[in-house]
């Protein structure tokens, strides 16, 4: 399975991943003075809805575009809702914003965000969307290798959210996260997945556990049952360090997705390595 950034942005599993990074932030920062916030495959930033990778998978319609229509979202969204509001023209549905976009919008002057992004071209549009900005970094190179050597001491958000262009983005993801966690034993980190399949996804969440990187939120939105090994049936994070009272607003994100925009999905969360 390929998920390249254009042609997914503002789909379904966007929604719960921008929706849980924003309840991240917000409870992070609301518990330390300056944060750190490291991006290990940044994307290019912002995506035109009407472009043409967008319009060829029709995924963000069916998934930013139906919330943005929902007449009594759930408060979990609200801050998403919000910030596709302000990236867009007054009343117009033109982009998407990714993660660099979300985190360097609500960027204090303390805190700092640090984007790794390995395609050149991808990583020039990155630059353009940061220039300006104070406090933002974008590098070309290989979040995987580099995140941890960046991780510095102190309150730190590393996103992992790799393309899942290659079989070994699953281990690569757990290797990245042991070793941030041992430069910054205090680190959140969240790791971002498709799930095709059952035997997959339990192979990464035993890879997780025997990393030993300390306990996980888990957040699941099946959108389907969990059979196609070629298809993205769905979508989940693994939160290691999540800070309390995200529980509630996750796993709201997660249900409206797989009731919502599921056939016969489920959406949930849960505690990996809890003791």
């Amino acid at each position: 399975m390929n998920y390249r950034h254009a042609f997914h942005a503002g789909n379904f599993a966007d929604l719960v991943k921008h929706a849980a990074l924003l309840a991240l932030l917000e409870r992070l920062r609301a518990a330390a003075p300056a944060l750190t916030v490291i991006d290990t495959h940044a994307g290019s930033g912002l995506y035109e809805m009407a472009g043409e990778a967008a319009r060829k998978s029709g995924e963000a319609e069916a998934g930013i575009g139906r919330l943005m229509r929902e007449a009594g979202p759930p408060a979990a969204f609200r801050p998403l809702i919000e910030a596709v509001r302000r990236a867009n023209p007054k009343d117009q549905l033109k982009y998407y914003p990714g993660s660099p976009w979300l985190i360097a919008e609500g960027l204090r002057p303390a805190d700092r965000y640090l984007a790794f992004e390995l395609n050149p071209d991808e990583h020039r549009r990155l630059c353009d969307l940061l220039r300006g900005r104070r406090g933002c970094e974008a590098r070309l190179g290989d979040g995987y290798k580099l995140a941890a050597a960046a991780a510095r001491p102190g309150a730190l958000l590393v996103l992992i959210d790799p393309p899942f262009e290659k079989a070994d983005d699953y281990a690569r993801a757990v290797e990245a996260a042991a070793a941030i966690r041992r430069r910054n034993p205090q680190a959140v980190v969240a790791i971002w997945l498709p799930l095709k399949d059952l035997e997959t996804f339990d192979a990464f969440l035993r890879d997780l556990e025997d990393a030993e990187t300390g306990p996980a939120l888990i957040a699941e939105a099946r959108l389907r049952p969990l059979d196609n090994p070629l298809k993205m049936n769905g979508c989940a994070l693994a939160i290691v360090g999540a800070p309390p009272g995200l529980d509630a607003p996750v796993d709201a994100a997660c249900r409206w997705v797989a009731d919502t925009l599921g056939e016969g999905g489920q959406g949930k969360v849960w505690r990996l390595g809890a003791g």
